[in-house]
């Protein structure tokens, strides 16, 4: 499903180059869930950048479905991140004043599909992350977990082929974040979904199908660490 080939990011800043990815060769099947581990500034949230298309690699390629990424036109890159992929980042981006089944049905009205069929469809995805008594409520009148899940269910309606999720229990408790791994689970194994997750939590990347490490750009070692596809590390700690 994703393939990155030595893939290469650098920025300027104060004078000097940055690495924030740097050669990185990586792959996330369909039907797999692969957790990145490594401090912040690690380079994990810029290497999904670059797995969406959002960012472009100076260097190697990022290839999805047999189509490296660089190939594709402005357009063809908007309309793959609106149909194939969920993008769960570490900020909300919610509408304010906005109830949640609108801003859960967001990416499929940008998609083209009308607002209350969008609605239809993103309502099992708000229901699945626990906020079915809140689809009324606008992002003000909720937690920062809650909004968490929002922007979750979000990113999964649609049912995207690749889903990228960065730090997405980082807001929710214990109890929560259980539930949320076992959803990415579920996503990965009856709907043929690949995974790519970044994660603090080495609970959660113990639940992966694999799990690698990052650090100043770069995986500390060519081989993943290959996780039991059980989630029973992660709700020890609950």
């Amino acid at each position: 499903m994703l393939s990155l080939e030595r893939v290469v990011k650098h920025f300027r800043g104060a004078g000097e180059e940055v690495r924030a990815v740097d050669g990185v060769s990586l792959e996330v099947g369909a039907g797999e869930l692969v957790a990145l581990q490594g401090p912040s500034g690690s380079g994990k949230s810029t290497l999904l950048l670059l797995s969406a298309g959002i960012e472009h690699p100076d260097g190697g390629t990022v290839v999805f479905r047999g189509c490296d990424l660089r190939r594709r036109s402005q357009d063809q890159l908007a309309e793959h991140l609106l149909r194939d992929i969920g993008f769960i980042y570490q900020s909300f981006h919610l509408m304010a004043h906005t109830p949640v089944i609108e801003n859960a049905a967001l990416k499929l009205v940008l998609a083209g599909m009308g607002m209350r069929q969008a609605q239809e469809l993103a309502l099992p995805w708000v229901e699945r992350v626990g906020l079915g008594d809140r689809v009324d409520h606008t992002p003000e009148q909720l937690s920062g977990g809650e909004r968490q899940r929002v922007a979750i269910a979000r990113a999964l309606a649609g049912d995207p082929a690749l889903v990228l999720a960065d730090e997405p229990t980082g807001n929710l408790d214990s109890a929560r974040s259980t539930e949320v791994v076992e959803l990415l689970q579920s996503l990965a194994r009856e709907r043929n979904t690949a995974v790519l997750l970044v994660t603090h939590d080495s609970d959660a990347a113990a639940a992966a199908d694999r799990s690698y490490h990052l650090r100043d750009g770069k995986l500390l070692d060519d081989e993943p660490i290959v996780a039991k596809p059980t989630l029973r590390a992660f709700e020890s700690r609950g």
